[in-house]
């Protein structure tokens, strides 16, 4: 490759006026983008009871969270497509498309009626538009990243791409702050009903501003070069899995990179989110609020990281937050727990929840259970009680035996073997109420608001050595002529599955264990995994461009 296609010509080199309005288009973009994307999590219980009805509160949810994996997964699709646009035809351009698709298929989500109106076609136009929606963010980290990336001296890439992280916590900031504004202006009687679908509606608004940002911004200067010299492939795609060393560099960047940021990502700002809402109880503004400051203050940290990143090189930061993430992810959540609701960790140590009955096994994914031990265990679930179960081994002699259902807390026990379904949630709440538990929603004193902020921010910060310095890094990791494609696609396919999906695999394994901390095990697998392929595969020493490494040479370019 010549010297051209990886630096800016001179004549192509931008000014200190042109990186400042590529930082703010870009950053900006992103913000909006990501702000269409999370506002379906933020408001994922109201989503639900509009468009995802169902008896089991659990399953409802999961439903909720069951879309918005739909849409992560078909993001690696969007980073094809889009990486060969933005390959074949500009990044400028491309990351034009990409914004106009997302803000098009949110507004849209805020104009599909309830099921309650139109039925099934509610949820089924609902996955149709988080698909867009998917499609579409595949190809809007890429380009963004990179274009930002080319831009950029070689000595401040990390600090000035960090932004684009910056912006992904800024979506989910933005999304929170028009929620919280929302709830203030409209009643909530009225949000519930209808003033939800006004977040959704604000993006035909933010897609305005993001198009005429960067409508301003001329084509990366790397790509001109390139363009210019004839160095362009003709099928990008192939190119990406084809080149000398790309298949190494694939995989880690998948599992060694973007799984260990993606998993830690979403446990840090939307397992703890729902932590807080569904097991803890905390109050949903206060929730909020809590999160709306932690995501803020943690959004200094990419920052801080991507510039750190320029002096000592990429791979110190992802292993040191990956390791500390391991050691610290369950200590975080026990802290975050024993502040968020105090009561409900003293009622559970001093009164635990054991039920004792015949089949006592929970589907999270049933709309009923098939026995009434399942059916108390979806009702502890719905409740955020933890649980253990003792089983009970019909006895073969005794013909009209009618089996147990007992629940016990502590010292305290009940049979609820002929209490009516419709009867048995309010007399399980009853019951666990007099025993200690208290299911009103809380709002933290204070100082516990205080010290939960410090240990969300601490998520964010471990969530910031993982992901802060990477755009630089898979910029660096892959040719120009094939870079939007080959940093798209594993991005997108960890990000897609591994942390799309996190949500929903978490949440399953909460609903099915009873255990409301259990579904940290999901993040804590995936990232043991990914820091040894880090370790093995992410170049260390200074950062360096492509060719700077000791690489084969590239394969020969389709000329017109």
């Amino acid at each position: 490759m010549s010297a051209t296609a990886l630096n800016a010509a001179p004549d192509h080199a931008p000014s200190a006026s042109d990186i400042r309005l590529v930082i703010a288009a870009s950053s900006a973009g992103t913000v909006f983008e990501w702000y269409d994307f999370f506002i379906y999590g933020t408001l994922a219980a109201l989503i639900g009871k509009a468009f995802f009805p169902a008896d089991n509160e659990t399953l409802q949810l999961l439903l909720v969270w069951a879309g918005f994996a739909v849409g992560f997964g078909f993001r690696p699709l969007g980073a094809i497509l889009f990486g060969f646009l933005g390959d074949r035809l500009g990044r400028k351009y491309t990351f034009l498309v990409t914004v106009t698709l997302m803000g098009v298929a949110t507004a849209g989500v805020g104009l599909v009626p309830g099921a309650a109106s139109i039925g099934l076609a509610a949820p089924a136009i609902v996955i149709g538009l988080r698909i867009l929606q998917g499609l579409a963010l595949g190809g809007e980290y890429g380009g963004a990243a990179v274009y930002v990336a080319e831009h950029a001296p070689p000595e401040k890439r990390g600090f000035y791409t960090s932004f684009i992280q910056a912006s992904v916590v800024g979506g989910f900031v933005l999304s929170i702050l028009v929620v919280i504004a929302c709830r203030v202006f409209i009643a909530e009687d009225d949000f519930a009903a209808w003033g939800w679908r006004v977040p959704f509606l604000v993006s035909l608004l933010l897609l305005a501003i993001s198009l005429w940002m960067r409508l301003k911004l001329s084509e990366s200067p790397v790509f001109q070069a390139m363009k210019s010299a004839g160095e362009m492939v003709r099928n990008p795609f192939v190119a990406s899995m084809t080149y000398p060393g790309n298949p190494k560099r694939l995989f880690v960047a998948l599992f060694g990179i973007t799984g260990v940021l993606t998993t830690i990502w979403y446990t840090a700002f939307f397992s703890g989110m729902s932590f807080l809402r569904g097991p803890m109880r905390v109050d949903d503004t206060t929730v909020e609020i809590v999160m709306l400051v932690s995501a803020g203050i943690s959004m200094s940290f990419y920052l801080m990281v991507g510039k750190w990143s320029d002096r000592i090189g990429r791979k110190r930061p992802i292993i040191i937050g990956a390791l500390a993430s391991l050691a610290l992810l369950f200590p975080i959540f026990w802290g975050i727990g024993a502040l968020a609701n105090p009561g409900l960790a003293a009622s559970a140590e001093r009164s635990p929840v054991v039920v004792s009955g015949l089949r006592c096994e929970y589907d999270a994914f049933a709309s009923k259970q098939a026995t009434p031990c399942g059916r108390l265990l979806q009702d502890l679930t719905a409740l955020g009680v933890s649980y253990s179960t003792q089983r009970i081994v019909t006895p073969i002699d005794i013909l009209d035996w009618t089996p147990p259902l007992v629940l016990t807390a502590g010292q305290a026990r009940t049979d609820l073997a002929a209490v009516p379904d419709a009867e048995r949630k309010a007399h399980v709440q009853s019951f666990l109420e007099a025993a200690g538990y208290d299911f009103a929603k809380q709002k933290p004193p204070l100082g516990n608001l205080v010290g939960i902020v410090a240990l969300l921010c601490g998520l964010g910060l471990l969530s910031a050595l993982t992901y802060g310095s990477v755009a630089a890094l898979l910029a660096e990791m892959f040719p120009p002529q094939i870079r939007y494609s080959s940093m798209s696609i594993p991005y997108h396919i960890g990000a897609g599955y591994l942390g799309g999906f996190l949500p929903l695999i978490a949440g399953y394994i909460v609903a099915t264990t009873g255990n409301p901390y259990s579904g940290l095990w999901y993040t804590w697998v995936v990232v043991a995994f990914g820091v040894a392929v880090a370790w093995w595969g992410i170049p260390g020493g200074k950062p360096r461009d492509f060719a700077a490494a000791d690489e084969p040479p590239p394969v020969a370019p389709n000329r017109p």
